[in-house]
């Protein structure tokens, strides 16, 4: 018996950190927003369209984004705010389905093949999605829709901004040839360098590999590769599934060469996964930093706490010390990443709740 075609859409806030600061601040409408640090010191957490016209990006060094675009304004991020209107989008989806993956604050995958609301046009739901989305907190979302999580993601990057896109099964496998490497979800900037050096470009030239080729170059990542090439991907959305550990990681587009920018950037990062662990109340001891240099050498600190970090700034500062550990660099650094594991998700009557709830 042939399994039934699922139904996926994958849906993503545009530029919603940025977002929601020209939305709160009229004055920033219009201007190209940078959502970080200073002006002077400091790495790009989220640029607004207009910024990104100019080629700002986030993960950029602030320096950069200024020479790139002078009249860039730049505001501190506000977690609380992005993580309130994260849970209120959360409540739309759980009105369609409860089958909701959350990636993080402004994206999500949900299964709506049977929805709550008993639709059978997924691109419908997406739709209405968008335009709850849009009513209830003043911000564009773009969808993606498709029969796979892969697929749905590329769908809703192919409209970005504000937009939609429907993959359907017969358009899949050739929608994935023409695509560089680089467009997919998975395949980072040294991964997709390591393609080009072997000759592989495209979604084609990828799916002309055979699967032992790809494991021999890629390991356990050539199985992946082999199936997304062809369009397959049999990943189950999986609700709030039980994390060990959450993180965030950022290569950078110029490598960072001065310790203040380093610095920079792991505060972002660590502001950006005490978000999601707030969001999710999820608390853990031990805090890892791992930074890669422009030779890809790696190297990680790790440092465990009696009980779990309670706080952003407890997370950042502990970050910042591993990290501090490091200096003076031996190389520029391409890549930064901070990561909480060793807890668990707190309960309603749980101290870690507690101590988050005033922390």
């Amino acid at each position: 018996m042939t399994a039934a075609i699922r139904k996926i859409c994958h849906v993503d806030l545009d530029a919603f950190y940025a977002s929601v600061e020209q939305r709160d601040d009229p004055s920033l409408r219009g201007r190209p927003v940078a959502v970080g640090g200073s002006r002077e010191r400091g790495v790009v957490a989220a640029a607004s369209y207009e910024a990104r016209k100019y080629g700002v990006r986030s993960a950029m060094p602030s320096l950069q984004a200024i020479r790139l675009c002078p009249e860039l304004v730049f505001v501190p991020p506000r977690f609380d705010a992005y993580r309130a209107i994260s849970r209120q989008i959360r409540a739309i989806y759980e009105e369609y389905t409860p089958l909701v993956e959350p990636l993080s604050l402004d994206e999500a995958y949900l299964d709506v093949t049977e929805n709550l609301k008993g639709i059978p046009w997924a691109s419908r739901i997406a739709t209405e999605i968008r335009a709850a989305i849009l009513e209830r907190t003043g911000l564009t979302a773009s969808a993606g829709v498709s029969y796979n999580k892969f697929l749905a993601k590329l769908a809703s990057d192919h409209r970005k901004p504000n937009g939609q896109f429907v993959i359907t099964p017969e358009m899949g496998p050739g929608f994935v040839e023409g695509l560089e490497v680089s467009r997919f979800h998975g395949i980072g900037p040294a991964t997709a360098a390591r393609m080009h050096q072997l000759g592989i470009r495209t979604g084609r030239d990828l799916k002309a590999c055979s699967l032992g080729f790809l494991q021999q170059h890629f390991g356990k990542a050539g199985a992946h590769f082999h199936a997304i090439c062809r369009g397959e991907d049999d990943r189950p959305v999986r609700p709030d599934r039980p994390r060990k550990s959450s993180g965030s990681e950022t290569t950078y587009a110029r490598d960072l060469a001065e310790p203040r920018e380093v610095e920079a950037g792991i505060e972002a990062l660590a502001g950006e996964v005490w978000a999601w662990c707030a969001q999710h109340r999820w608390f853990g001891r031990t805090v890892t930093v791992k930074l890669r240099y422009a030779d890809f050498r790696t190297l990680t600190r790790s440092r465990t706490r009696a009980g779990p970090v309670a706080s952003r700034e407890e997370l950042a500062g502990i970050a910042l010390g591993l990290v501090r550990g490091l200096f003076p660099l031996a190389k520029p650094v391409r890549l930064l990443g901070v990561t909480v594991s060793g807890g668990e998700a707190a309960g309603p009557g749980d101290p870690a709740q507690a101590r988050f709830e005033f922390g």
